[in-house]
């Protein structure tokens, strides 16, 4: 081997042209057998990289599917969280007057014992929760609170038998009681015989008594076949879920206002000196009180 293969050498440095020709004559030769030989090869090669192709798909998929999951997790706490934000802009939506304070709660269950209509709210005493606050919802007025826990409160519906809540219609301005009989929707009590109420008439609270504040909205005025006028409230029970308490407190010191100086008595120097006396800007002529002014 190492003989001829140094003679090939000599030879293919001697007779070059020789060497080139037989060269490509072999490789023409062989190109065939190189080409079938190659088969296999090539179909082993398409099979591995098919492999981890799918090796690679499979991970992906497996990738994939656990990111859908993640993203439909995430899909319901985004809706959740949109309804959630919906429930409270509603809330918030309820026209109140700015200085009243609230405290914000969900309602946890319906309540039975001795009143009918009731729930009960995750708020109490320990956020300022005390018995008579009104209680709204997305809606208007759903009823006041009758009964505080630390951590949770018994809200009274307008609907129970045991609710009364001073009204006013609107636009005739007309007073009226709100007064519940367990039924759908509360009646009016103490309607004057002679009044311009009428079906679709707005119905608020009046104010009167300062238990609640004014101007919170109740429902419209609709006429039964009992000949009652009841209250369609906007409120809907089966739909309660968020709730305001209003923590509203009816202003009980009146600053003093004293009469215009003017209208006052001189202040006299003796014990006795008369509060009737008439100033002197008020005595005819400008003549003063103690010229005879009385």
């Amino acid at each position: 081997m190492v003989t001829l293969a140094a003679a090939l050498l000599l030879l293919g440095r001697a007779e070059t042209y020789v060497v080139d020709r037989a060269r490509q004559v072999v490789t023409d030769l062989a190109a065939p057998l190189l080409e079938l030989a190659s088969r296999p090869v090539s179909a082993a090669r398409r099979v591995v990289e098919s492999t981890d192709q799918y090796a690679y798909v499979f991970d992906e998929n497996e990738r994939l599917r656990e990111e859908n999951a993640r993203l439909l997790a995430w899909k319901e706490a985004a809706l959740k969280l949109e309804a959630k934000v919906s429930r409270f802009e509603a809330l918030l939506n309820v026209q109140v007057d700015p200085s009243i304070d609230y405290v914000t709660g969900r309602v946890v269950g319906d309540s039975g014992g001795p009143f009918v209509e009731t729930i009960i709210a995750n708020v109490g005493s320990q956020q300022g929760i005390v018995s008579g606050q009104a209680v709204i919802d997305t809606d208007g007025l759903i009823g006041r609170i009758v009964a505080t826990g630390p951590q949770a409160s018994r809200i009274l519906l307008l609907t129970d038998l045991n609710s009364r809540v001073p009204i006013l219609v609107e636009p005739s301005q007309v007073r009226a009681v709100l007064a519940g009989d367990n039924s759908a929707w509360p009646r009016l009590e103490f309607l004057p015989a002679v009044s311009e109420a009428q079906a679709g008439d707005r119905v608020v609270t009046s104010g009167d008594g300062g238990l609640l504040p004014p101007g919170l909205p109740i429902g419209t005025l609709v006429e039964t076949e009992d000949g009652f006028l009841r209250v369609q409230t906007f409120a809907d029970r089966s739909r309660l879920d968020m709730v305001r308490v209003l923590q509203y407190e009816f202003p009980r010191e009146i600053d003093r206002q004293d009469a215009p100086a003017a209208l006052q008595p001189p202040k006299g120097d003796g014990p006795f000196q008369s509060p009737a006396t008439v100033p002197p800007a008020l005595t005819q002529g400008g003549t003063s009180a103690g010229e005879g002014g009385t």
